[in-house]
């Protein structure tokens, strides 16, 4: 199997960005392969790229649902635990059971959904990471494996597109 090297691709503008994930595709670049770094956040089709998938939205459910159980084991477990009997009033809180479980409810959605964002973000990053400081002045850097065999076709197709610089990529602590 040939090597691969990791090619650094510096854009001005999200068009030119755009037509270079789609010539990458037409040379055989698979999208995993594609990586996109931008100083502003853009959306996956404004790129012509697939719609990423998440844990977000599952992690989430699971923490509002662990949250739910939490609350009603507060609300309804500990008064069948503890019976408190006081003059005329339930044993079950009504009204303030429900808020109570509608809050708990919350904090683990949001508790759970916060977590995930944090590890789907890759922080804290431990290793190593490929970045290019013209991002930050509103440049579009596109990262991508190619085989070295072919490295001066994909540097020559990326400059035809508008890339004001295309280098390997060099991977440096953050």
């Amino acid at each position: 199997m040939a090597e691969s090297t990791t090619l650094v691709a510096l854009f001005p503008d999200i068009d030119p960005a755009a037509e270079a994930v789609e010539s990458l595709r037409s040379l055989g670049v698979a999208d995993d392969q594609i990586e996109i770094i931008s100083g502003i956040p853009l959306l996956e089709p404004a790129l012509g790229r697939p719609k990423r998938r998440t844990m977000v939205p599952r992690l989430a459910l699971g923490g509002a649902f662990l949250g739910s159980l939490l609350g009603l084991f507060l609300a309804y477990g500990i008064p069948i635990l503890f019976p408190l009997r006081v003059g005329g009033q339930p044993i079950f809180p009504g009204p303030p059971g429900i808020i109570l479980v509608f809050e708990m409810t919350m904090l683990g959605l949001m508790g759970s959904a916060f977590i995930g964002v944090f590890l789907e973000s890759y922080l804290p990053a431990w290793r190593p990471l490929k970045y290019v400081p013209d991002v930050s002045n509103g440049k579009i850097a596109l990262l991508f494996n190619c085989p070295e065999t072919d490295q001066e076709k994909f540097i020559q197709a990326m400059q035809a597109l508008g890339a004001e610089n295309v280098e390997p990529a060099v991977a440096r602590q953050l």
